[in-house]
């Protein structure tokens, strides 16, 4: 080839090559030159939810510590028990890992008429991702705009408080039934398809409060559309620093949030479990995906796989109390 041609082309490779990493983000790039067979983050929910969402976020940067390719790939139905139970019938290579979000874990055990698996003895935990909470939010045009006047005013008026949640059985339900008996009051639970539709009825007065995760509430809360009484996590939370807990609210043992972790099969060798815990590890040390994942009120939970067991045990035990005797239809 011509001398000049030969540079030229060179030139324009390079270029291009450019242009790709600046396209793709750093992550992305470091995820297309990773080599091996690639894993599979299995996502119980559909496309486009927080759960979906932050698994995304997440591959890439799992894709650059573990040095191979990492997808999401979503197997939706029975609040992802359908997807945990694919993976418990997975080969315990480390190529189908589980991107559990905390119900499926620990509600919905309790909750389901039949569940193909058991949370507690089917699994290998293998890492924490994130934890979250719910905020209880009420409509802007109530009688009450503290959480000890909303207590004053279930006690004064029984039954009379109506909150929504995403259906029998979710979290902020379950949340909200919760609170119900260690404030000692009695509220009216409307179950809708989704936390949006619940929402809606918030902010248009159809109901007087929900519980939402952060993430979800805090658009609302930032625009004036409903108003923010207390989170649901013994600590504060980071994307909304001035709100207390209900703990420090009188609210007592009550600490309520949810999480997501990494499980697979049984049978996982301890070096390839071993090495999936790590690559986590130094994942959720990335400063970009910690700001993504703050800034959208989650809490890193950098711990260790029987860290995860301990909280999934726990928090098992905690709904097993509250369902015992309801019914879910």
């Amino acid at each position: 080839m011509n001398p000049l041609k030969h540079l030229l082309a060179r030139r324009a490779l390079v270029s291009a090559l450019c242009a790709a990493m600046t396209g793709l983000g750093a992550s992305a790039w470091a995820q297309s030159q990773s080599t091996g067979p690639t894993v599979k983050l299995i996502v119980g929910y559909a496309a486009g939810g927080p759960v979906d969402s932050s698994a995304r976020v997440f591959a890439p940067v799992l894709s650059r510590e573990l040095g191979q390719p990492v997808i999401v790939e979503n197997r939706p139905g029975a609040g992802g028990a359908v997807a945990g139970n694919s993976v418990v019938k997975s080969a315990p290579n480390g190529l189908e890992i589980f991107y559990a979000a905390s119900p499926t874990m620990t509600i919905s055990p309790h909750v389901l008429k039949a569940m193909a698996f058991d949370p507690l003895k089917d699994m290998t935990p293998l890492a924490t991702i994130l934890s979250y909470a719910n905020v209880l939010v009420i409509n802007q045009n109530q009688p009450f705009k503290t959480l000890p006047e909303l207590v004053a005013f279930g006690k004064a008026n029984p039954g009379k408080l109506a909150y929504g949640s995403a259906g029998m059985g979710a979290s902020n339900h379950l949340s909200g039934e919760l609170f119900a008996r260690r404030a000692g009051i009695n509220m009216t639970h409307v179950p809708y398809k989704g936390n949006a539709p619940a929402m809606t009825d918030v902010m248009g007065g159809q109901i007087q409060m929900m519980f939402d995760i952060v993430g979800g509430a805090k658009a609302h809360i930032d625009g004036g559309k409903v108003k923010p009484l207390a989170v649901t996590s013994k600590e504060r939370n980071p994307a909304l620093p001035q709100l207390p807990s209900m703990t420090e609210l009188g609210i007592r043992d009550y600490d309520v949030g949810g999480w997501y972790g990494l499980y697979g099969p049984l049978g996982m060798s301890a070096e390839v479990s071993q090495k999936i815990t790590a690559a986590t590890a130094r994942a959720l040390q990335d400063p970009e995906l910690n700001k993504r994942w703050v800034d959208q009120g989650y809490v890193i939970w950098n711990a260790k796989p029987a860290d995860l067991a301990d909280r999934m045990r726990r928090e098992h035990a905690l709904w097993a109390e509250v369902t015992k005797g309801m019914t879910f239809e």
